[in-house]
């Protein structure tokens, strides 16, 4: 019985994952086709000054975020395996 609620659990956990990382990629090619609309926008109609660059900044800052959000914690060692390991190094300590 208990094992059927780990399986679960995992697969679960597993769905969740992929779909956060779905969303991700989602993300990346939305955001590089509205970043060429904008620079191709702005070289059509106002080549002599290159506003795109704010629009590159700010969408390039909200994909590192969420970069970060779905791999970064991983990434720097942050991760669930973190989180797991500190509880159990509490749990350990205050026995």
């Amino acid at each position: 019985m208990e094992s059927k609620y780990i399986e679960e659990k995992k697969y679960l956990d597993a769905k969740k994952r992929i779909k956060q990382i779905k969303a991700f990629y989602v993300h990346v090619v939305v955001n590089i086709v509205s970043l060429a609309i904008i620079i191709a926008v702005n070289l059509i109609f106002s080549p002599h000054y290159h506003w795109f660059w704010f629009a590159v900044i700010g969408i390039g800052l909200a994909t590192f975020f969420h970069w970060l959000g779905v791999f970064g914690a991983n990434v720097i060692g942050l991760g669930k395996d973190w989180e797991e390991r500190k509880i159990k190094e509490y749990i350990e300590k205050n026995k």
